[in-house]
């Protein structure tokens, strides 16, 4: 893997060199070298590691996934600021099932740097709400429940935020034990 820095060079270098084939008359080659510099360009935003750290993350295979993120040693130094956002992400989706402290670092670490898609944004934000109402911070899961769902425009959450919601209502409502009510059979009893 390559520093940041160092993919823009290569880059510049083959630029440089297309200029030259095509002051040359090898429009051929100049074109293809332009081509060649773009998949260097491209690399610079999309990190290949977390490329294929998402590849085996969409198969299930967790292990994979952080096999590939393990290569990446200075995320600073080799990824831009969003693809810092997505390293913490994924990190935080390996790591949630666990240890959720540092699950919740990672997420929120994640959610500073930026991620580019709402969809993340709002995973990272439901992940985030799970673990505050397993801390018994409930109006911190609440607050981070309705920003993952006005995230959510495309309504792929959907199920998850409702299932998250009626388990904080669950959990809120008092346990009868005593009263006028009882069972049905102990009614009939009576009756």
């Amino acid at each position: 893997m390559f520093n940041k820095i160092i993919k823009l060079i290569i880059a510049a270098g083959i630029i440089a060199y297309a200029v030259y084939q095509f002051t040359e008359s090898n429009i051929g080659n100049g074109i293809m070298l332009i081509l060649l510099s773009l998949i260097f360009i491209f690399l610079y935003f999309k990190n290949e590691f977390i490329l294929l750290a998402f590849l085996k993350l969409r198969k299930q295979d967790f292990e994979g996934a952080q096999k590939w993120l393990k290569k990446i040693k200075n995320p600073e130094a080799a990824l831009v600021r969003k693809q810092q956002g997505y390293y913490n992400y994924l990190n935080g989706i390996m790591v949630s099932q666990s240890n959720m402290n540092e699950a919740e670092k990672y997420f929120k670490k994640a959610i500073d740097l930026g991620l580019s898609m709402d969809h993340d944004l709002a995973m990272a934000k439901l992940n985030l709400a799970g673990i505050a109402f397993s801390k018994r911070r409930k109006q911190e899961a609440t607050k981070l429940l309705n920003e993952a769902s006005k995230l959510d425009k495309q309504g792929m959450l959907t199920d998850q935020i409702k299932m998250m919601k009626d388990n904080m209502k669950r959990a809120q409502m008092p346990n009868q034990h005593y009263g006028t009510g009882g069972s049905i059979r102990a009614q009939k009893r009576r009756g």
